[in-house]
């Protein structure tokens, strides 16, 4: 029996069924015609309710390489980001204990509500802490505008920012980083990932996005990524289902694949680029969080591609690290399912992928 995920039901013990008018026969007497069907679930990684339980509880940081893309050549980029607003922020917590803050934000490309998966407290959005005319203490402290803990009989949105004024503890701050060599926190890990519903919702095995989700949200809960020793992190997450060409277009998709075509092929066969995503929403929202310019970010991505087009077209934001994804099944020294498997040929043969166990 394939090991199932922890949300799975139980398998439960195998029983013998008696007949009750002749008691000396059981079911398993008969010689019936029996053909083994595949599990509802597949055996492979399938992604779990709660960001960070799924993968290995090992407390190590993933493996990076250094990137300058400074003399490249720029792709083919839209000439200016795209105008995002981040309109409410709220603080999630999770049953594994760790805190993010996703932020919901609104643009003038799409009428999509893309999201900002915030881990720490020190990554914040510039647009959603900027005044808006007529608002009150409460309509800030309602959209997500206020610093530290929100709590019952709470009446300012920067009431922890004063106390720090008022106590000198920022000036104090300032003199002892003049004072003394501190070490420089690393760079904030950022992924960019676009939605995924059959395989973050409905357990796909077709690729692995439910398991590259749920192991950023791991690695981005260390303590290595949290502030003191870094500014924090941040999952990206943009509404382009399917490689850009929606959910529908996907489940044909699907059908083609069936039909022995892999999913590169699927895709064009739909009249679709094989790829039809774009990152410039994902550079706007970076920026509007503070982490543009040259400080940079750590890109957690296989995809070389996606790390040129998600700097933007005058380098807005800086990818300074690469960091691998490896599949879980490989971690472990083995393989996912069949179908996952190929999937991910396919991203190593046509997509270019940066694909290894290491």
């Amino acid at each position: 029996m394939p090991e199932l995920p922890a949300h799975a039901s139980p398998n439960p013990a195998q029983q013998l069924w008696s007949n009750p008018h002749h008691p000396e026969h059981q079911i398993t007497d008969f010689n019936l015609s029996h053909h083994e069907h595949p599990p509802l679930l597949s055996p492979a990684f399938t992604p779990p309710a709660t960001p960070g339980t799924g993968t290995p509880a090992i407390e190590r940081d993933a493996h990076s390489v250094l990137v300058d893309t400074s003399s490249e050549p720029a792709p083919h980029l839209l000439p200016t980001l795209p105008e995002v607003t981040c309109v409410v922020r709220a603080r999630i917590p999770t049953t594994t204990g760790q805190e993010m803050f996703l932020h919901l934000y609104h643009n003038n490309v799409d009428t999509k509500e893309h999201l900002a998966i915030v881990f720490g407290n020190e990554i914040r959005s510039r647009s959603l802490d900027a005044p808006r005319e007529g608002e009150t203490e409460m309509d800030r402290m309602i959209r997500g505008a206020y610093t530290g803990r929100l709590y019952p009989g709470r009446a300012y949105s920067r009431v922890e920012q004063i106390k720090q004024e008022a106590s000198g503890s920022i000036q104090l701050l300032q003199s002892h980083t003049n004072g003394a060599s501190l070490v420089s926190p690393k760079a904030p890990l950022v992924r960019i990932h676009s939605e995924c519903y059959t395989g973050e919702t409905v357990w796909s095995a077709r690729c692995d996005c439910g398991e590259q989700l749920d192991e950023a949200a791991r690695l981005m809960s260390l303590a290595s990524n949290l502030p003191p020793s870094s500014p924090g992190s941040v999952i990206i997450y943009l509404r382009q289902e399917g490689r850009g060409i929606g959910l529908g277009e996907k489940l044909k998709a699907y059908n083609l694949q069936d039909l022995g075509n892999d999913t590169y092929e699927a895709n064009v066969l739909l009249r679709h680029p094989a790829d039809a995503r774009s990152y410039g929403l994902a550079t706007a929202m970076l920026v509007d969080l503070g982490l543009g310019g040259e400080r940079g970010i750590r890109l957690l991505t296989n995809n070389p591609d996606k790390v040129r087009a998600v700097e933007g077209p005058r380098r807005e934001v800086v990818v300074k690290e690469r960091v691998a994804m490896i599949p879980l099944a490989w971690k472990r020294g083995g393989k996912g399912s069949e179908e996952v498997e190929k999937y991910l040929s396919t991203k190593i043969e046509k997509f270019k992928h940066m694909l290894s166990s290491e």
